[in-house]
């Protein structure tokens, strides 16, 4: 089959930073669906995997985590799916990637696509509506469904991937006020359509920002990037009791300065259950699920911004250098083979 991937990690304007391969086909477990890749998007891990992480001597990796595609063999344990159903899904961490033709998934991890997307549509969502809908009400422990609040969030990095969708279901999902950070007119823009109530720009201290619409004070901060930049700044602006989800890795976070106000620190990486193989793995199935019901209610739309065209080497390399570039919007995803 038809791959993309990589023999050693370097700078992505090398001539093999990411090349095409010629792999066997994947071999399933019990409960692994096999695959025909139609369309995947590209992210930040993908990015970091390629620069760091050291394949076996004489071997490639094959990156890759959101995927759409179609059912084209089941594991003897599966019994969610079988062949022929159209599925997305954001994959594992400690398995090959989704840039190939076909790829082997637990189907505890895999959601339905939705109907109303185009397989490009829908390979953008996945990796991002699993991290935002974990890090809200799982780590946040935000209410879902409950419309009335008092409560604000602020999302660092509206217009990113995570933020496009965090603030979508933080908007529609819940009674929260809603503030998104954001910098450029362009993403002013795009966070404001994802459905931001208000967008403040991080270039400038995001306490100064939150005073400047009024709202001084948040009861949850979603720090996307730069966390490690804006601490203090997050410390300021946390309520008493309030809360801060986590996902990039800033070199050091000393929380010792956030126990004054009783405040909690939470980590969210959407790889830890299947990572884990933890007993609630299942549940990221049952959150694609929703996500994809809510999609075709028209509740949520896709993050796609661009398609880069076929799933090959050229075009994965400049997917790449756009989300390395940290100018993108939204998601870039690559359709077919």
């Amino acid at each position: 089959m038809k791959a993309i991937g990589y023999h050693r990690p370097g700078p992505i304007t090398a001539a093999d930073s990411l090349v095409d391969l010629e792999l066997p086909a994947p071999e399933l477990r019990p409960q692994d669906l096999l695959v025909r890749i139609a369309a995947v998007s590209v992210n930040p891990v993908d990015v970091k995997l390629r620069t760091a992480a050291v394949p076996p001597e004489g071997t490639a990796r094959v990156l890759g985590f959101d995927a759409a595609g179609v059912v084209e063999a089941v594991g003897p344990a599966v019994t969610r799916f079988k062949p022929g159903d159209a599925v997305f899904y954001a994959g594992a961490i400690d398995r090959p990637g989704t840039n190939a033709e076909l790829h082997a998934v637990d189907e505890r991890i895999v959601g339905p696509k939705p109907e109303s997307l185009s397989f490009a549509e829908a390979a953008a969502l996945p990796l991002t509506a699993l991290t935002a809908w974990e890090l809200l009400f799982d780590r946040l422990g935000v209410p879902y469904g409950r419309k009335t609040s008092d409560d604000a969030i602020l999302i660092v990095n509206g217009a990113g991937g995570v933020g496009s969708i965090l603030t979508q279901i933080a908007r529609r999902l819940t009674g929260l006020t809603v503030i998104a950070t954001a910098s450029r007119p362009e993403t002013v823009e795009w966070v404001r359509r994802m459905g931001a109530h208000h967008v403040i720009d991080h270039r400038q201290p995001l306490d100064q920002g939150l005073k400047a619409i009024g709202i001084p004070q948040v009861r949850y901060v979603a720090g996307l990037t730069a966390t490690g930049e804006h601490q203090a700044a997050i410390l300021e602006v946390l309520a008493p009791q309030g809360a801060l989800a986590l996902i990039d890795d800033p070199k050091s976070f000393d929380i010792v300065p956030f126990k004054r106000k009783s405040l909690s620190v939470h980590w969210e990486l959407m790889f830890t259950r299947s990572l884990f193989g933890t007993p609630d793995m299942a549940e990221q199935h049952r959150i694609l699920f929703e996500v994809s019901a809510l999609v075709d209610s028209g509740v949520l739309r896709t993050t796609l911004v661009e398609d880069y065209g076929p799933i090959t080497a050229a075009n994965l390399r400049r997917a790449h250098a756009t989300v390395e570039s940290g100018r993108s919007i939204g998601k870039i995803v690559l359709s077919g083979f």
